[in-house]
C-alpha cells in the first residue's frame, strides 16, 4: 500500500522550512559592527590566521605569507589533504587518506563554491571504503551537478529492525557495494533548484555471519538475498544559501529527494522513498566564526520494500554522519526521523583550533506496525583543527555518547553538516 498520504505533514514542514530559510542568506565576509566591544576572543583577520599548511610551510623553512592561496576569495582551487589514523566502533583502527578541493567555476567570486571530496580508508577489520563525492556549480550558478560514487568492501554489523534492538543482538554481515548516484539541477528562482537524477545500487557477496541461532533474524524475515540491485529515477528540490558548503557561517540548506525504483530499469523490485535534508546556520557574531547549526534528516519508505541493506539506518545518510555516538547501522527501519544541534566555537585567536558541542536524536519505525515508538539520544564534543584558513576546511575529531554504553570517535574532513 502506498504510504505517501501518511507523510503529508513532512511536505508542510518542508514548505515552512523553505520560507524560514529564505529569510536569511549566508554572509561570507564580516559586516561592520562598530557597537561590538573588542575582546581577546575575536579571530585575527584571515591573513594573520594559522592553519596546518602554515605549520608545514614553516617546518620546511619557507615563508607562509608566500603561499599561492593567500586570498580571502576562492578565485582558484584550494586543495586540502590529510593522512590520518582513525577509529570508529565499526571499523576499529583505520588508515585514512582524505582530500578536499574547493573552487569556483567562474573567474569572478560567485555565491556558491564547488567542492569535491574523496578518501581511501582501510580498516583493522579489512574494510575498504573509497568514496568520490562532488557538488559542482556552473559559472552563473544556474546549474548544480552532484555526484556520489563509492565502492565498499564492507564487513559490518546489523542489529535488526526498529528501536528496541540491543547491542547483544549484533551479528556480522559481509558484502561488496557499488554506488553510482548522479543528479543535475537547474535554478527555478533565487537559490531554488529542481532536478532529475539516476541512482544505482549494486550489492553482492552478501552473507550473514553467525546470525542468531534458534530464531529467524529480522534480515531473513524481511527478505535475504545474496545479490541486491536497486535502480531508481530521482526528482529533487534544492535550496542552498550556505555559500561555503564545507564550513558554513550562515544561511540554510534544504534538499528533498524523491526516488522511484523500477524492475524494468534493472531494480530487484519496485519501491519508492523520500529523503528530506534540512539545515540552518546562525552566526553569533560578525567578529568570530561561532555558529549554532541545526540539522534534520528524515528518510521515508513510501511504498514497496527496499533491500534490507538500503533501508534507512544510522550513519547511512549521503555523508555517513548521522548518529554520532552510535556505530553505523546501529538502528534500521523503513522510516527514520533525525534531529541534531551543534555549537561551533573558536578556541585560539589564530583560528588553528576550535571546538564543538553537539546533541542528536533518532527514531525508526517498528517492523510490526510501522510506528515510531522509541527515541535514541546522543551527545558529545569535538575538536576542530584548521587545515586551510581560506576555504575554512577543518579536520573534525568528535567523541559521542549514546545509550546502552554506546560511545566512540568520529573523524571527518570538513564539518559534519
Amino acid at each position: 500500500m502506498n504510504r505517501f498520504p501518511q507523510k503529508l505533514w513532512t511536505l508542510l514542514l518542508i514548505l515552512l522550512s523553505l520560507q524560514a530559510l529564505g529569510q536569511q542568506a549566508d554572509t561570507l565576509s564580516p559586516r561592520p559592527s562598530p557597537l561590538l566591544p573588542t575582546t581577546p576572543f575575536w579571530l585575527f583577520p584571515v591573513s594573520q590566521q594559522i592553519d596546518l599548511i602554515d605549520l608545514v610551510t614553516i617546518a620546511v623553512g619557507k615563508d607562509p605569507s608566500k603561499r599561492d592561496d593567500t586570498s580571502n576569495q576562492v578565485l582558484h582551487p584550494l586543495f586540502s589533504a590529510v593522512p590520518a589514523l582513525g577509529y570508529t566502533l565499526l571499523t576499529g583502527f583505520a588508515g585514512i587518506a582524505a582530500a578536499n578541493l574547493v573552487f569556483n567555476t567562474s573567474p569572478q567570486p560567485q555565491p556558491n563554491q564547488s567542492n569535491i571530496l574523496t578518501s581511501i580508508t582501510y580498516s583493522q577489520y579489512h574494510q575498504l571504503i573509497v568514496p568520490l563525492q562532488s557538488n559542482i556549480w556552473s559559472a552563473d550558478n544556474k546549474y548544480n551537478f552532484q555526484s556520489d560514487w563509492r565502492y565498499l568492501k564492507y564487513p559490518s554489523y546489523t542489529y535488526g529492525l526498529g528501536g528496541y534492538t540491543l547491542p547483544r543482538d549484533a551479528y556480522a554481515v559481509n558484502y561488496d557495494y557499488l554506488r553510482f548516484y548522479q543528479d543535475l539541477s537547474r535554478e527555478i528562482t533565487d537559490h531554488v533548484y529542481g532536478g532529475v537524477g539516476l541512482d544505482v545500487d549494486y550489492l553482492w557477496n552478501i552473507e550473514e555471519i553467525d546470525p542468531p541461532k534458534g530464531q529467524i533474524s529480522d534480515f531473513d524475515q524481511y527478505g535475504f538475498y545474496p545479490i541486491e540491485k536497486a535502480v531508481g529515477i530521482t526528482l529533487d528540490l534544492l535550496y542552498d544559501t550556505r555559500g561555503n558548503p564545507v564550513n558554513p557561517l550562515g544561511g540554510g540548506y534544504s534538499h528533498l529527494v524523491y526516488r522511484t525504483n523500477y524492475t524494468w530499469l534493472g531494480s530487484g523490485q519496485d519501491w519508492e522513498s523520500l529523503q528530506v535534508d534540512l539545515r540552518k546556520y546562525f552566526r553569533l557574531s560578525d567578529r568570530n566564526e561561532n555558529v549554532i547549526a541545526l540539522w534534520s534528516y528524515d528518510w521515508f519508505t513510501l511504498s514497496g520494500n527496499p533491500p534490507y541493506l538500503l533501508l534507512p539506518s544510522t550513519g547511512w545518510d549521503p555523508y555517513n554522519n548521522t548518529g554520532r555516538g552510535y556505530i553505523q547501522g546501529r538502528f534500521r527501519g523503513k522510516d527514520m526521523l533525525y534531529l541534531e544541534a551543534e555549537f561551533r566555537f573558536g578556541i585560539t585567536r589564530n583560528g588553528l583550533l576550535g571546538g564543538v558541542l553537539f546533541a542528536n536524536a533518532q527514531s525508526f519505525t517498528q517492523i510490526s506496525d510501522d510506528e515510531f515508538q522509541v527515541v535514541e539520544p546522543g551527545a558529545g564534543f569535538g575538536i576542530r583543527v584548521k587545515l586551510n584558513k581560506f576555504s575554512r576546511t577543518n579536520l573534525a575529531v568528535d567523541y559521542g555518547f549514546g545509550i546502552d554504553g554506546s560511545q566512540g570517535f568520529a573523524v571527518n574532513l570538513g564539518e559534519i553538516f
